[in-house]
């Protein structure tokens, strides 16, 4: 069993960070228990559920239960389609001591602050603030007020946080926003040409930090499923959990050949 300075890094991804808690599943099945966790966006949601105690069963039904577009969420006088101070009351059931002081587990949750352009690293405090803060997408979800600064999505600048834990014996890393191959048609707006560009570049500055893992499950599968659709939150879990259990696999049989070649 692993358990001892373990570090498990969950980046942002919408709805597909329920593969973030699917992965959690097949992690505790091989022993494996992080006690440090470094989230942003759905990864810092997941990473706060997974600290307070709730199984990965839990964290699935929280994405279900959970209503982005509903009418009474509508943004008035406010940056943003969606008011994300409208979530507040639904994650106060999940965290009713909101205090980053009663997770059983150390969480960093990364934000953006829109004000200086910097990123901010949130483990201390009131929890659902920086928690509603990392989740708010930019131009969809209105963004959060936090000591007279405005916060908002962590992954516009960091979108797999490892700096909060590189001190960690061992570092796990799940990224769900991966890259698709796009084609003509795919063009349609311009709107499309600047998410994909964002996206590249976030996929990029991710990409260089897998280095510094003992082992990232990026399941390519998840570039076809859409940032907040919610009609497939079981095959998004189950995604999670079969990429991360075959990661493991590859990663034990490495190992053993290692060993061999030791004991040869």
């Amino acid at each position: 069993m692993e358990s001892s300075n373990i570090g498990l890094v969950l980046s942002g991804g919408g709805y597909r960070g329920i593969s973030h808690a699917g992965a959690i599943k097949a992690f505790e099945e091989n022993g494996i228990y992080p006690n440090y966790i470094s989230g942003t966006s759905a990864g810092g949601l997941i990473g706060a559920l997974y600290a307070w105690g709730y199984s990965p069963e839990t964290m699935l039904d929280f994405f279900k239960k959970i209503k982005i577009f509903d009418l009474s969420r509508y943004a008035r006088k406010k940056p943003g389609w969606v008011d994300t101070d409208t979530f507040r009351s639904f994650l106060l059931s999940y965290f009713p001591d909101n205090n980053f002081g009663a997770l059983r587990k150390k969480l960093f949750v990364t934000t953006t602050n829109l004000f200086n352009g910097k990123t901010r690293v949130f483990s201390s405090g009131i929890l659902i603030d920086p928690l509603l803060a990392s989740a708010s997408f930019p131009g969809l979800f209105s963004p959060v007020a936090i000591e007279n600064s405005y916060y908002a999505d962590g992954g516009i600048l960091d979108n797999f946080p490892i700096e909060p834990i590189k001190n960690c014996q061992k570092i796990y890393g799940v990224y769900v926003s991966p890259i698709s191959t796009m084609g003509t048609s795919d063009f349609k707006h311009s709107y499309d040409v600047v998410n994909r560009a964002l996206h590249l570049r976030m996929n990029a500055n991710s990409s260089k930090k897998f280095s510094d893992c003992e082992m990232v499950v990026y399941p390519k599968e998840l570039s076809k499923y859409s940032l907040f659709n919610p009609k497939h939150a079981d095959e998004l879990f189950k995604i999670g959990y079969v990429q991360t259990k075959k990661a493991l696999q590859n990663r034990n049989l490495k190992l053993a050949a290692c060993k061999n070649e030791i004991i040869l």
